[in-house]
């Protein structure tokens, strides 16, 4: 076991004791909510933006200390958990990679400071993992650079500011940081899922973009900007395994005290295996996860595409399958709408869609194999 240091076991200690105290009573009834309060409880106690850069505004240290602030924040409420994710890993982290001082300054500082969030825009009606089928534009007129086109399924849009927005350019598929209130967007409409979130389809009518808000442009960082995603898998991973370890908790503690037949029902070995393997598959996300996190170190900032892709379907699989075994432990109670259980096995399921599926997973995984071989790592 990786021992941690006194400074990241006082993230998890206080972390926790924070999480009990402030965010346990309202768990599990956010339902689409932004967890606003609970934000900037963190944001208070410094907790927001830990893996960027002090200079603005964050706490400077990694992504292993990110993960261990969702897990541990997770535990106790898992929606507060996922708006972690949104704040440490999507669209922030591309524009901490790419974005101008002017940009950094504007979004990122506001987003650790817990007073704005950025969404991402990649999806349209026709393209979703096939980014190169997008038909958003920008085009350069008259000395001013114009987005046009459509997204769909973005997430956030009610809470949102802007969003990290993919689109081609003449020379090649690009980012640029749209502005909700910019003239030319226009909320065509919204949709609720599973989960109660809200998703949105919107159109873009020549929206003026500044130069400043331009992440990507030249064909030569196409690459680079396919590995802003990998930021993206590993928040999937790492929220799939905070909603795995509270189903945990919550199935060891019904077990231990639901009793049958004179005993507690974790005291039969069906409901001993089933907790054994629930915990085993916990820790092997759990693993590849941190690992494809420390990747980064080595990897010029990034953390290594096949891990990251690895962790995030891995991940995603193994939290339907915990979910729906710690239901099962809890039975009837746990089938009941509002139950923690019932809402949990909501949340799990679309961690299998959002974010990349896991036949994409597989496919980038596979093809990854077959350009460059088995590098195991250590063994290369």
């Amino acid at each position: 076991m990786v021992q941690l240091s006194d400074e990241q076991q006082m993230i998890v200690d206080s972390a926790r004791q924070l999480a009990e105290s402030e965010f346990a009573d309202k768990a599990f009834s956010w339902e689409g909510e932004f967890p606003w309060e609970n934000i900037e409880v963190l944001a208070d106690h410094g907790f927001l933006g830990i893996n960027y850069p002090e200079e603005y505004g964050g706490g400077g240290m990694t992504e292993f200390e990110a993960l261990l602030l969702i897990e541990t924040v997770g535990r106790v409420c898992p929606d507060t958990a996922m708006a972690l994710v949104a704040q440490h890993f999507v669209s922030p982290r591309a524009v901490a990679m790419f974005g101008s001082e002017e940009a950094k300054q504007r979004y990122l500082e506001p987003v650790i400071e817990g007073d704005a969030l950025l969404s991402i825009a990649m999806s349209e009606p026709q393209a979703g993992s096939d980014v190169q089928s997008m038909t958003t534009t920008v085009t350069e007129e008259g000395g001013e650079l114009l987005l046009n086109g459509e997204k769909i399924w973005v997430s956030l849009v009610p809470e949102a500011t802007a969003a990290v927005t993919w689109a081609k350019f003449p020379e090649g598929l690009g980012m640029v940081i749209m502005d909700f209130d910019a003239d030319g967007v226009e909320i065509n409409q919204h949709f609720t899922n599973m989960e109660n979130q809200t998703q949105t389809q919107f159109y873009m009518d020549d929206v003026v973009i500044p130069p400043e808000n331009v992440l990507v442009r030249e064909s030569g960082q196409f690459k680079r900007m396919l590995s802003s995603l990998n930021w993206e898998r590993l928040g999937g991973a790492a929220i799939a395994n905070a909603i795995a370890i509270n189903a945990i908790d919550k199935a060891l503690d019904h077990a231990t005290t639901r009793e049958q037949f004179g005993q507690p029902i974790a005291d039969f070995q069906g409901i001993e295996w089933k907790l054994a393997d629930m915990v085993a598959e916990v820790e092997m996300c759990r693993a590849i996860t941190y690992q494809a996190a420390m990747s980064a170190i080595d990897n010029d900032g990034t953390p290594d595409k096949i891990e990251t892709s690895i962790a995030k379907f891995r991940s995603a699989e193994m939290v339907e399958e915990v979910v729906s075994e710690s239901l099962q432990i809890h039975g009837a109670n746990g089938y009941q709408k509002g139950h923690p259980l019932e809402y949990l096995h909501r949340m799990a399921r679309g961690r299998r869609i959002a974010g990349g599926t896991p036949e994409v997973q597989r496919n980038s995984i596979s093809q990854g194999l077959k350009r460059n071989g088995y590098q195991p790592r250590y063994l290369q």
